[in-house]
């Protein structure tokens, strides 16, 4: 693509609170909680029996833990509001105690109480309990606290240790209880779903946040810091608690479980402008021309490429930028049919060709602007190892390329104009191992003659591109293809694949999948389905491509578990 046509980004909620902060702060870790194998048996259904009753039993150890914290930091506070509000928060500690004994009884978990505490389980009690003993890193031991106030640190930081527990549960809650279909009457787990979706859970958990502010409140930076790192332990030992649950029944994810490198291939496709980066790739060179380009009053050196101004150059920018837009929109209005239509993968592929001679048209545009004329490599080198990229992204990568038993093959299919804007980007986080599949600059002696090598500049030129690569893996193995992006030059490739996934929020995307019959899937509702689909053998195939049906992921936390895990 050109210049991309704007998107609204996903909007960030914004809180004063302590807590609310940090519940922001550390998504991912609520993500990968979400996507545990665990989590997603337990909201489709299908989850055994055997494997809720140990969830129990090492729940129960959890709430004891939690109610004894409770009393050690109620001692601690030297309020008599904050002692009265720990009270009552350690009161509904043993109310689901409670919830957890009609749990044993209902389905005959009689050996709940002998079964012992796993190591995951251990791990975050006994965090719990050392934090409400006044065992933290940069306290002063217990014994030697001095006045009413050092101790009253001591019931922030405990819960600090344990209000996140309390929000992850109401996350999870308010998330399965949306999937709980309203006719389906023999779901096993409606009952622990409805608990911590109800209305009393989430008012106790707003409660324990409101108290962990008022308590933070007199506390100093480096106080408060102390609280964000034991919020953040506590988030990722709810992690290892969660992948902790032995599970002996077939699960959909992560995709990376049963990999077999000597029998499978793991293909990953991306985009990259906005699918991978924060900015479009475009802007970025265009910026860069603008910046080093000579003042209007200045003599250009004998011998070197002649160049436009940086006001010239911006106000061609800004022309070519709304000429792009303004044609854009109208050539997608132009592809829509008259009525909603089936899904038919060879009729979007006919439409897609006019969006396809439209970007070619609109490149060739900025070819002969010169806006790209007298760009020096080592500046687009240096813009590339600064680009920033979507949160999760290099790290999902590293993840995935640095792991030899995936043995997994990763292409970038791009229509940015400068392959190597994006070489240096993920080179400067060791990714040069990525294929990538993109446009060049002419760079004679280092500096670009405003010529575009013409790769990859249209929707069909990126099928083309993904089958290629395709056709050229080994037949004896079995392949699984995953490609993500974000807009509707991806579209035939994301339908084209075993999975495709959908990031951020391009309404041009869903306009033409929509009237093409195209369905957009919020990723962890499909996985729910699909684990209720699975076979209990596990032997069915279930991701299979072009069947008309995408799936939307919030961001590439979503994407690492799916893949990964935690």
């Amino acid at each position: 693509m050109a210049i991309p046509p704007k998107s609204v980004g996903a909007v960030i909620p914004t809180e004063d609170g302590l807590a609310s902060r940090f519940w922001i702060k550390f998504r991912r870790e609520s993500v990968l909680s979400l996507y545990s194998p665990f989590v997603i048996c337990l909201a489709s259904g299908s989850l055994e029996i055997d494997t809720f009753r140990h969830y129990i039993a090492q729940d129960v150890h959890f709430l004891k833990a939690f109610a004894q914290a409770y009393e050690l930091a109620e001692d601690c506070a030297d309020d008599d509001d904050a002692k009265l509000a720990i009270s009552k928060l350690r009161k509904g500690v043993l109310e689901a105690l409670k919830l957890h004994n009609s749990f044993v009884q209902e389905w005959g978990l009689g050996f709940v109480k002998e079964c012992p505490i796993n190591s995951a389980t251990l791990k975050y009690t006994e965090f719990v309990l050392a934090t409400a003993s006044g065992k933290v890193e940069g306290l002063k031991a217990p014994g030697k606290l001095d006045t009413p106030f050092e101790k009253t640190k001591i019931a922030a930081y405990t819960l600090g240790a344990m209000t996140p527990c309390m929000r992850l549960y109401a996350f999870l809650g308010k998330e399965l209880e949306a999937l709980l279909d309203p006719n389906e009457h023999d779901h096993p787990y409606k009952k622990w779903i409805r608990n911590y979706s109800s209305e009393g859970f989430q008012a106790t958990t707003l409660q324990t946040e409101d108290l962990l502010d008022k308590l933070s409140v007199s506390l100093t930076g480096e106080e408060l810091n102390i609280i964000e790192k034991l919020y953040h332990q506590a988030m990722k030992l709810e992690i290892e608690f969660f992948y902790a649950q032995t599970l002996t029944q077939p699960t959909v994810i992560p995709l990376t479980k049963e990999h077999d490198p000597a029998r499978d291939c793991l293909m990953i496709f991306s985009d990259f402008d906005l699918t991978c980066t924060v900015v479009d790739s475009s802007a970025i060179l265009a910026e860069i021309a603008i910046v080093t380009a000579p003042k209007s009053d200045q003599n250009q050196p004998e011998g070197q490429i002649t160049r436009m101004s940086s006001s010239e150059l911006r106000n061609t920018w800004g022309e070519l930028s709304q000429q792009y837009t303004e044609e854009y929109e109208q050539c997608i209005e132009s592809m829509l049919p008259s009525k909603k239509e089936e899904f038919n993968y060879e009729t979007l592929h006919t439409a897609l060709e006019k969006l396809s001679d439209f970007e070619k048209r609109a490149n060739s545009r900025v070819i002969e602007s010169g806006v790209l004329k007298g760009l020096n490599f080592e500046d687009i080198k240096r813009a590339g190892e600064r680009l920033i990229l979507q949160d999760g992204c290099t790290s999902f990568l590293q993840k995935i390329v640095k792991d030899e038993n995936l043995n997994a093959n990763v292409h970038l299919l791009s229509y940015c104009w400068c392959g190597d804007l994006i070489r240096a980007a993920f080179s400067s986080g060791g990714l040069d191992v990525v294929n990538i599949h993109a446009n060049e600059l002419s760079f004679p002696e280092s500096v670009s003659t405003g010529e575009i090598i013409m790769e990859v500049q249209s929707p069909i030129d990126k099928i083309e591109a993904f089958d290629k690569i395709i056709q050229g893996c080994s037949d004896d193995k079995r392949n699984l293809t995953v490609y993500i992006g974000d807009s509707v030059g991806d579209l035939l490739c994301l339908l084209k694949a075993d999975i495709g996934i959908v990031i951020g929020s391009s309404s041009s995307l869903r306009t033409v999948g929509d009237q093409y019959g195209v369905s957009f899937v919020p990723l962890f509702p499909g996985l729910v389905k699909k684990q209720k689909e699975y076979g209990a053998d596990g032997s069915c195939c279930i991701w299979k491509g072009q069947s008309g049906i995408l799936y939307t992921a919030s961001g590439w936390d979503d994407i690492h578990a799916l893949f990964l895990g935690h």
